[in-house]
């Protein structure tokens, strides 16, 4: 009888307390209170569904984020708020601005996987790494990975997005490193392949749901898996990283780490998962995600 292998999920999550121009200050009732720099915001946050140790709406913040009961919401100014500022991690520079549905155009809690990505392009010894950054956003992973000595190739459908890219790139003085594409992220893999152009690494932060340049529609739960067959395909023979993020709550990180063993068991190396998120001076931890990754050649696990 053939034995089966034993798999471990270790559930542990990754903890993004580098941050010196970020942290949360206080959490309750669907809201965090946040300090980005100088600014402080208040924001809705869903897997907030303690009470508040305080009242946050009387503390101190420059802008408050209110959901509409008819859907999305609006941007609420306390106090003025520049149209646009900068915070730094790790020697990377990022521009920030209230933008539409609560976001400021950075996700804090991707540190760890920045630090990560980092750290193995360093440790790769290999010259000129290529990585392929989809649903790529504002662009800090294209960021960390440009800093680490690769050649980013950032891909997004949203033209604006990769424009705040560009500017977060010259901010950290990594722009010439990365190349800037505008585009439905499966139609180009798809047109990479037949061009016969390999990367080192995959990276892909995909929406829960979202629509491309010419009316692609793509919902996570019912995409992922095809997607990441279809990324293996254009990978190197003996790739570096694949990286998967997500942040709809069904899909826990083992889920994220069974893809990867599905699509690349063709591959040499390991398989890892594990929650993303941020430490709160309340003293807990806010969870915001999850990662599974693939790391190439013989990585193991340690704890």
């Amino acid at each position: 009888m053939e034995i089966t292998p034993r798999v471990l999920y270790n559930g542990r999550m990754e903890i993004a307390d580098k941050w010196t121009d970020y942290e949360i200050l206080a959490t309750g009732d669907g809201m965090k209170l946040e300090r980005w720099g100088l600014v402080t915001l208040l924001r809705p946050d869903p897997q907030i569904i303690w009470h508040p140790q305080r009242d946050l709406y009387s503390m101190d913040a420059d802008a408050v984020y209110e959901r509409s009961v008819s859907g999305g919401g609006r941007w609420v100014y306390r106090k003025e708020v520049p149209a646009d500022w900068n915070i730094s991690y790790g020697g990377m520079t990022f521009s920030l601005k209230l933008m539409g549905f609560k976001h400021t155009g950075i996700f804090p809690e991707q540190a760890v996987n920045w630090d990560e990505m980092g750290s193995l392009i360093k440790s790769s010894g290999r010259e000129d790494v290529s990585v392929l950054n989809l649903f790529a956003y504002t662009g800090g992973a294209s960021v960390a990975c440009a800093k680490a000595g690769a050649k980013v190739t950032h891909v997004d459908a949203a033209k604006g997005m990769v424009d705040r890219a560009g500017k977060n790139a010259r901010l950290s003085g990594v722009d010439e490193g990365i190349r800037y594409i505008v585009d439905d992220c499966e139609k180009f893999v798809q047109r990479e392949i037949r061009r016969g152009h390999r990367y080192d690494a995959v990276i892909m932060d995909p929406p829960s749901y979202g629509r491309g340049p010419s009316g692609e529609t793509w919902k996570l739960e019912d995409s992922l898996y095809d997607f990441v067959a279809l990324c293996a395909r254009v990978l190197k023979d003996d790739p570096l990283f694949v990286l998967i993020n997500s942040y709809t709550t069904g899909l826990s990180p083992a889920v994220m780490e069974n893809i990867l063993r599905l699509t690349m068991k063709d591959f040499n190396g390991s398989f890892d998962s594990y929650e993303v998120g941020l430490p709160t001076r309340e003293g807990m931890v806010l969870p915001c995600g999850a990662s599974g990754l693939f790391r190439g050649g013989t990585w193991k696990r340690t704890i």
